[in-house]
């Protein structure tokens, strides 16, 4: 008999008037299932990834290396090995965003580099009721407020924006309305490669309104920036698993090679930068039941599309909120984000969604 899905056991067991013993995924007397991230204590990760090239010729790889550091994540440090002829971790001048960047010779046997970054994170939770004033430099405010090569704000993205918030008064009206828009109206597109291209655009004109992290979460920050609100994405990968039982919110065994996700921020008022996350709203509608549910207010969602405005779990390193970035030393223009590892032999760029091929393999250990 196949295991019950988490959606079918909570039903099985409301209609039997028990609660299963299953900690942290039902609240106590019937009260559906629990999404509620919290601060808590920091969690440490060593996050690995080794490479190591079949294809001969000169080479080049470029890892990203986490660059993030918060009040919910910070850098222990970083240490490589391998048979590189040089490696070192350098940082992008434009965006901040840290790399390894190795290079290889042409009779290298077996090109092989690996990272180690350890990290430590811990849940965000959002104090709404918060009146402080925190600061930020306003040029990289001003840097949340511009469109990218894959963010225009003009166009069909800017007229969506003002449909969206037409009647919000403030930024924090705004944000509301196009998180709840987007979990109302986009989709995750299974069918879509890793995380999504990111080009939103496309996912407002001919992708129908569906795609992947860097597609929803991409369109939220685009909306956001079109309506006069700093936002950021923030690229990443998953390391561990929900403390909440949600299976498509987090990383469930030790290998996350395919476990990269994108999340977002917004900068309002007496707040400072607010965690969202709108597209995990939509993996779990898409992907934690057995059959796609389509109304955010479903028991099973509901918890999770409330707590992703403003909060989330701390199973999760951040790499950077870099755009149009260029790799140095790298063929073949900018790249849209860092979040996956990045490989070239000759001039030739290796394809950093087909791991097997590329070849790398990442692993995540608590510590």
């Amino acid at each position: 008999m196949p295991h019950p899905s988490r959606r079918s056991l909570l039903k099985l067991s409301l209609a039997a008037g028990l609660l299963p013993a299953i900690p942290g995924i039902l609240r106590p007397a019937l009260a559906g299932p629990v999404y509620a991230p919290q601060v808590g204590e920091w969690r440490g990760f060593d996050l690995r990834t080794r490479v190591t090239l079949a294809q001969g010729g000169p080479a080049q790889v470029w890892l990203p290396v986490p660059s993030v550091q918060t009040d919910w994540q910070r850098s222990v440090g970083d240490s490589f090995t391998g048979n590189a002829a040089q490696a070192e971790i350098v940082t992008d001048p434009g965006t901040g965003a840290r790399m390894l960047h190795a290079r290889f010779d042409a009779d290298t046997v077996r090109p092989t580099v690996e990272l180690t970054s350890r990290v430590e994170t811990r849940g965000r939770a959002t104090d709404w009721s918060a009146a402080a004033e925190p600061q930020e430099d306003p040029a990289v405010l001003q840097a949340a407020l511009q469109g990218t090569a894959l963010k225009p704000l003009d166009g069909v993205v800017g007229d969506l924006a003002a449909r969206i918030t037409q009647g919000a008064r403030t930024d924090r009206d705004k944000v509301a309305a196009i998180y709840a828009w987007i979990a109302r109206t986009c989709h995750r597109d299974m069918d879509v490669a890793g995380c999504g291209s990111g080009d939103i655009r496309a996912t407002v004109t001919t992708a129908n309104f569906g795609g992947k992290c860097a597609d929803l979460n991409g369109l939220f920050v685009g909306l956001a920036r079109a309506s006069g609100v700093p936002a950021r994405d923030i690229y990443g990968v998953r390391v561990a698993p929900s403390d909440f039982g949600y299976k498509q919110l987090g990383a469930n065994s030790p290998s996350v090679t395919a476990a990269q996700h994108c999340r977002a921020e917004v900068w309002l008022s007496g707040l400072g930068w607010v965690a969202m996350d709108p597209a995990d709203v939509l993996k779990v509608m898409r992907a934690e039941a057995d059959t796609w549910i389509k109304d955010p207010a479903d028991p099973l969602v509901a918890p999770v599309n409330a707590a992703l405005q403003g909060s989330w779990e701390g199973n999760w390193v951040a790499f950077n909120s870099a755009s149009d970035l260029t790799l140095p030393g790298g063929a073949g223009g900018t790249l849209p984000f860092l979040m996956y590892p990045q490989g070239q032999v000759g001039s030739d760029r290796l394809d950093e969604l087909d791991a097997k091929s590329f070849a790398y393999e990442m692993t995540a250990t608590a510590v």
